[in-house]
């Protein structure tokens, strides 16, 4: 260590003090140098009883949601309503991503572990923005048709020296949290299969617990617990029911087997997959997993005679040494909406009707904040927290929801609010346990229904059971967003920020009275908890969705989020995407890590703008060929490159693709000349014919914009749209 001059000088004048009066005159005291703080311990230290502890750690951020209650709430207070005008960039790291961030970063020891897309791993200094080693798990390209919602990754967990990561092609990786080496990796999933990993893994006592995705392609879901220090599997708990013809794998199972019927949703996988949503109570031992949608989703064809479709759409206490269901709470019994339940679980102790209750929150995608004891299930209260039109509400009794006439769409189709990417999605809550306010992340979005008549199962493929023409012919309506506080015991919204876009970012609540939030149209901002007063904003230059988080380093109180847009809005593309796109200015989508402090001076890199010529193509268009190239198009094409042929700004938007109107089009779309790169071989699926009607829609979407951007006559309000995205698996 080099000494500082101060301390020099103050060695010297000591050491001649000393000299001159003898050993028998007392030196005079000497004036030392403030030392900073040691760093807080590091990954190494991270075992179970300092994750149940979690919640005393100011300089640290140990896990998904901070604490294993999930609620998001540093007790941080030097960033504060009076000061927050302040905030400045401290630094920002640059992941050289272009796809959607959605991860929640780890901060322990002075370093910062996140995530970006295509699962990489970033392990980065806290204080300085400095990389100290990047993973990358070299996911090959043809995964990425697999995820539903683009290819990204939710973060990391940490636990006795090592990082723990799910890539996006089924692996857990164990990886030394010093070096980034990995130290063991297994595969969770049948490659074989079209399951996709993008949640972050959660350790509970030495165990790590991961989910997969891919009900929309057709997966049987499941949740695993692998030993931390070996990567054995420890247990596995399957959501739904196996083979009818073959023992089920557990009693739960065996209970759930008539609760399905058909043969479709065996073919399929039945869905159920767990991709998000755990909370742990190391007091009653529980782990609390969220389930996911039925497959395929309209329950007409995946169990034509009725039935709940146990466990889809559920919260399950499991026993985390055994994966024991201890009991489960189904939200959307029979679900055919999408409406999952792999939403963000909360877990907090609230006075209810005069007793202390020790409760589990959640706000699912199907419009209903709901209130469960979480020692046995029982349902205390649910109230819709957006606008819900496919039912009227939830039944005390019995838990189920009140299905609203017309909400059946076997045989008329039906337009419901929320949409598929629910009223809240994956981007997480938090709570401020002094106000009593949890704060959602909310979306107001419609989508149109219909049974697919012509279903069949597509290995591979989208396997939905609802009808993409329906959709597609749905008149587009207004698409926003708001951030909402919530307070769960009232049930009712004390307040609400609206926004122009939906597929805002993840919250943040703090002891200095705040709550941060990121936004589709680019920005970062600060509000006061109580109030919902907007206190601060800066753009961040690109969308942001994920969750922040807060930590302390030598007396300076940091927030940290990552900036990147994506994600199934943004794929789902569309003019409100589009817009949302615009609004950021976002032109690269450059994605990085932004760390702010009071005070900081540091400036986001500036991407130049790239103009875009877009010429149009001449000739007349069959209008009938439009049209069947708008259903060709929205059966094969929208869920990469948008509703209505306007990508989101992730992917190619094929209206300016120059490879789309060249002769490279049909060996990307027969011959997969672009797999490595994600772009999968369509050519057991779409014919020649579909291509070239394809071609014509997107021509006419191509002319559309140039007359646009020429200045000419704005073109008629588009009525083509594309089943809605699934929510951010």
């Amino acid at each position: 260590m080099r000494a500082t001059l101060a301390t020099l000088l103050s060695f010297v004048i000591v050491a001649s003090l000393t000299a001159c009066g003898g050993d028998d005159e007392t030196p005079p005291p000497v004036a030392r140098e403030r030392q900073a703080p040691p760093p807080p311990p590091g990954v190494e230290a991270v075992d179970d009883a300092r994750l149940v502890a979690a919640g005393g750690e100011k300089e640290s951020w140990l896990t998904y949601g901070r604490t294993y209650d999930e609620q998001r709430y540093s007790p941080l207070a030097q960033i504060d309503a009076e000061n927050v005008a302040q905030l400045g960039l401290a630094f920002s790291y640059d992941t050289h991503t272009t796809r959607g961030l959605e991860a929640t970063p780890i901060v322990v020891g002075g370093v910062i572990y996140t995530t970006g897309s295509w699962s990489i791993v970033y392990a980065v200094d806290a204080k300085t923005g400095k990389e100290i080693w990047r993973y990358d798990p070299q996911v090959p390209g043809e995964f990425g048709p697999k995820a539903c919602c683009d290819v990204v990754n939710r973060g990391v967990a940490v636990y006795k020296g090592k990082v723990y990561v799910g890539a996006l092609d089924g692996r857990l990786i164990a990886l030394d949290a010093k070096t980034g080496i990995p130290a063991w990796e297994k595969l969770t999933v049948d490659q074989s299969k079209p399951y996709t990993v993008t949640m972050a893994p959660r350790v509970v006592k030495g165990k790590v617990i991961i989910g997969n995705g891919g009900a929309e392609l057709g997966v049987r879901g499941y949740v695993s617990a692998y030993d931390a220090e070996s990567g054995e599997l420890v247990w596995r708990f399957y959501t739904v029911p196996g083979d009818p013809k073959q023992p089920q794998e557990n009693p739960a199972l065996d209970k759930a087997l008539p609760t399905w019927t058909g043969d479709v949703w065996h073919q399929v996988g039945g869905g159920g997959t767990v991709w998000d949503a755990i909370a742990f109570d190391p007091e009653l031992d529980l782990l609390y997993v969220g389930t996911g949608n039925g497959s395929p989703w309209s329950r007409h064809i995946r169990s034509p005679q009725g039935g709940d479709n146990l466990y889809v759409c559920s919260i399950l206490a499991l026993r985390p040494d055994t994966g024991e269901l201890v009991w489960h709470y189904q939200t959307t019994p029979a679900d055919t909406w999408d409406y999952t339940s792999t939403q963000h679980i909360m877990l907090a102790d609230l006075e209810i009707g005069g007793a202390a209750r020790k409760v589990l929150m959640q706000a699912p995608k199907n419009g209903f904040f709901y209130v469960l004891d979480r020692a046995t299930g029982e349902l205390i209260s649910a109230e819709d927290y957006v606008e819900v039109t496919w039912a009227t509400g939830i039944d005390k009794a019995t838990g189920r929801p009140i299905e609203a006439p017309g909400a059946d769409y076997r045989e008329n189709s039906v337009v419901v609010r929320p949409s598929t990417l629910g009223g809240h999605n994956w981007q997480p809550m938090s709570f401020n346990p002094e106000l009593g306010l949890v704060y959602i992340p909310a979306n107001d979005i419609p989508w149109a229904f219909g049974v697919d008549e012509d279903f069949r199962h597509k290995p591979g493929q989208w396997n939905l059971g609802v009808s993409a023409k329906i959709a597609s012919e749905m008149p587009r309506d207004i698409v926003s967003g708001r951030l909402i506080a919530w307070d769960p015991v009232g049930q009712k919204k004390v307040w609400e920020v609206p926004y122009p876009e939906a597929w805002n970012g993840g919250t943040l609540a703090t002891a200095g009275g705040l709550v941060f939030q990121g936004t589709a149209h680019g920005t970062f901002a600060a509000y006061d908890a109580a109030s919902g007063k907007k206190l601060w904003e800066m753009a961040a230059g690109t969308g942001v969705m994920a969750g922040p988080t807060s930590y302390e380093l030598d007396g300076e109180q940091y927030v940290a989020v990552m900036a990147g847009w994506g994600g199934a809005f943004g794929l789902a593309g569309g003019d409100a995407a589009a817009s949302a796109h615009e609004l950021a200015g976002k032109n690269q989508n450059d994605g990085r890590l932004l760390v702010f402090k009071l005070g900081g001076t540091a400036q986001i890199p500036v991407t130049a703008a790239i103009a875009r010529e877009v010429a149009a193509i001449a000739g007349d268009l069959d209008p009938e060929k439009v049209k069947l190239g708008t259903y060709a198009y929205h059966t094969w094409c929208w869920e990469c490159h948008g509703i209505g042929g306007v990508a989101g700004g992730v992917l190619p938007d094929l209206r300016t693709s120059t490879l789309f109107f060249s002769d490279a089009l049909e060996p990307i779309v027969f011959e997969g000349s672009l797999a490595a790169k994600g772009m999968p071989n369509l050519s057991a699926w779409v014919t020649k014919e579909d291509l070239e009607l394809i071609r014509i829609y997107i021509t006419a979407k191509r002319n559309e914009l140039a007359a646009k951007q020429a200045g000419g006559a704005a073109p008629a309000p588009s009525t083509d749209a594309a089943p809605a995205a699934a929510g951010g698996r």
